[in-house]
């Protein structure tokens, strides 16, 4: 079977982790572990959450992707998605915009990408905003977030994408994972013909 990896992207707030968890418990998809330079938080895993690097062996990999981001280095490889790869064909990645575009351009047909939106009007910032805030995230680093050049374009579905996103709006989780599980559906009898 051919393998193939599963982007989930849209913007911050959108439920990108959310349905990515919700995709790889119902779905039993391997979560490509993703990399970084930062200090574990507490509670997560290395191996589990992200590889925690250093920069010297953050250096080391080679990646598809990569982002300085707040001080640190984040970045997916070609050594996470072989580790997903043994142990199914099919795997799951959240990404940015910048980063799914990336893994379109370099995997090309191996790349199934589901772009999350939320209200599609003019609320879509603030609805986005409430969400974060809702989670926990410091109102600080949300205002920096929101006004970031990458939070604006994450908005938008990017044309680069356009031919190959299938969009689910996010606005009643339910609602969002019964679109998933269609698509989920639909893909399995897809990738089995």
């Amino acid at each position: 079977m051919k393998k193939m990896v599963l982007v989930i992207t849209g913007a911050a707030g959108s439920g990108k982790t959310t349905l990515c968890k919700y995709i790889c418990n119902k779905f039993h998809l391997p979560k490509v572990v993703t990399h970084t330079t930062r200090a574990p938080r507490t509670g997560e895993q290395n191996g589990v959450d992200y590889y925690f690097e250093t920069d010297d062996s953050f250096a080391k990999r080679h990646f598809l992707e990569s982002v300085d981001y707040a001080g640190a280095q984040y970045g997916s490889s070609l050594e996470g998605l072989e580790a997903a790869w043994k142990t199914a064909s099919l795997a799951c990645i959240v990404l940015d915009t910048k980063g799914a575009i990336e893994y379109q351009r370099q995997l090309g047909s191996q790349v199934i990408t589901i772009y999350l939106t939320v209200d599609n009007g003019k609320n879509s910032a603030a609805c986005l905003r409430k969400r974060m805030e809702e989670r926990g995230d410091d109102p600080e680093k949300i205002a920096k977030r929101m006004q970031s050049a990458e939070n604006q374009r994450d908005q938008q579905l990017p044309a680069e994408l356009k031919n190959h996103a299938v969009v689910i709006k996010n606005d009643d989780l339910t609602v969002a994972k019964q679109q998933v599980d269609t698509f989920m559906d639909q893909l399995r009898v897809q990738l089995k013909s």
